[in-house]
């Protein structure tokens, strides 16, 4: 398949419970990349030692926008996929993603949540039909974006919830988005815990909040 010109940046935070998992993720997909950069937003749980021992990993302030705009410094390729510890990314979706987005700037695939049952075909179906919509991308969706035009928009805006959003609505601005067909696979943990209707509920209260204008620190006190 040979090494693509791509550069993966993963934000951790406590990973140790899925570290193994992690780790044999992220080896899968060493040889068809320029490099993957593991950055830590000050873990105490031993899970980022673990990570250092394979792949390149950085410590920053904690949080997502902040972590991820580190691990972008660093990275080497020209593109960059921003990856979720608890999102699964294969090398033949790599290769979807050089060969289907080689003409566009930026973009996400579809995603699909790891638990069985006709709920969470729903909640799929309406985030990626969502987002086809709208041109927003969710983190969940493993955001892909050129350097440059990453550089250019000066990486997400650090604030502690919705830089995902945040970003698409300004990407998209410069660009449409690529919306690729297949599937990453997350987690469905916090849908599981909460349940489906209270957490889409609350999904649809913090994103009309956004759009709004209510505070992002605001936003993510309801969210945590």
């Amino acid at each position: 398949m040979g090494q693509f010109n791509v550069s993966i940046v993963v934000p951790v935070y406590n990973e140790a419970a899925q570290v193994i998992s992690l780790v044999n993720r992220l080896d899968s997909l060493k040889d068809y990349v320029k490099d993957i950069i593991i950055v830590d937003g000050g873990s105490n749980d031993g899970g980022d030692v673990t990570l250092a021992k394979h792949f390149t990993l950085i410590q920053s302030e904690k949080g997502r926008a902040q972590q991820m705009n580190a691990g972008a410094q660093l990275a080497q390729g020209t593109w960059i996929i921003f990856l979720h510890a608890d999102t699964h990314l294969s090398a033949s979706l790599l290769r979807a993603m050089v060969d289907q987005a080689s003409l566009h700037q930026w973009g996400r695939f579809d995603v699909k949540l790891d638990a069985r049952g006709f709920g969470f075909r729903v909640i799929e179906w309406f985030i990626n039909h969502r987002s086809r919509l709208t041109g927003v991308a969710t983190g969940d969706q493993c955001i892909f974006v050129r350097k440059r035009l990453f550089d250019e928009l000066k990486g997400f805006t650090e604030i502690p919830l919705m830089e995902d959003v945040d970003f698409s609505k300004r990407a998209k601005k410069m660009a449409p988005p690529k919306c690729l067909k297949q599937t990453v696979t997350t987690s469905a943990r916090r849908w599981q815990t909460y349940g489906l209707v209270k957490t889409v509920l609350l999904m649809w209260q913090l994103r009309y909040a956004f759009w709004r204008g209510v505070s992002p620190e605001k936003l993510a006190e309801k969210y945590r």
